[in-house]
């Protein structure tokens, strides 16, 4: 029976998870599928590049609060079981990435689940272990996104970022090891979502943001003046 309830809520995290939040911000902001556009993820960062950066923040909000209440889930149910209020935000995360409500069947017969990259819900997992790492995880991760330049990199720092927040807390006895075993697993989760990023990362083909952005920008049009007769 205890088996049953734990597999029932980590089923109901994944389900939580799946809600295409993306999609459904953006279908609300301009009636498009987001997953038509860009990337064709349904995370926050594709939602801004789809409908601005209200649609963006309200998506990264929401896909937050997926991981946050999976863990409040577990811990309501299963109180003092700690090793299940860390499965349960991961398993948020892949319905985020591979959520149930976007299947869809290709052409050569092989299901796809889209989904996201798992960036946000990583957070609200961390959130909903310990709520003042949010104060942390967004402006390291903001600062990175915007000095870096790459969405994906940013999205791959944030479980590191729990990572080093729980290893020092467990250091000091605040809270037990297993929730560094959050990080580390959610860092997998979202580095093998973002295989195709990496490979872009490494041909140095990866789309920037932030100042470099801007930067590269302006000199692709610097050198565009400069050809014209």
């Amino acid at each position: 029976m205890f088996l049953l309830d734990v597999a029932g809520v980590l089923i109901l995290a994944y389900l939580i998870g799946s809600i295409p939040f993306g999609l459904i911000v953006v279908w609300i902001v301009n009636g498009q599928d987001i997953r038509t556009i860009a990337s064709g993820r349904t995370g926050g960062t594709n939602a801004m590049r789809a409908a601005g950066l209200g649609a963006g923040i309200a998506t990264a909000i929401l896909d937050g609060l997926k991981g946050a209440v999976a863990v409040w889930l577990a811990r309501w149910f299963f109180p003092g079981a700690a090793w299940i209020s860390v499965a349960a935000p991961i398993m948020a995360m892949m319905g985020h990435n591979y959520s149930i409500y976007l299947i869809e069947r290709h052409e050569n017969g092989r299901i796809h689940l889209g989904g996201g990259a798992g960036g946000a819900p990583c957070v609200g997992g961390a959130f909903g272990l310990w709520p003042p790492s949010l104060l942390i995880i967004v402006p390291l991760a903001a600062a990175i996104w915007y000095g870096v330049g790459y969405a994906s990199v940013t999205t791959m720092s944030i479980a590191l970022i729990a990572v080093v927040i729980f290893v020092v807390r467990a250091s000091l006895g605040l809270s037990p090891w297993i929730y560094v075993v959050y990080g580390v697993v959610a860092e997998c989760v979202v580095l093998w979502a973002l295989r195709p990023n990496i490979k872009r990362l490494i041909n140095g083909t990866e789309r920037l943001h932030g100042w470099r952005a801007r930067k590269n920008a302006k000199r692709v049009t610097i050198k565009k003046n400069q050809a014209l007769p």
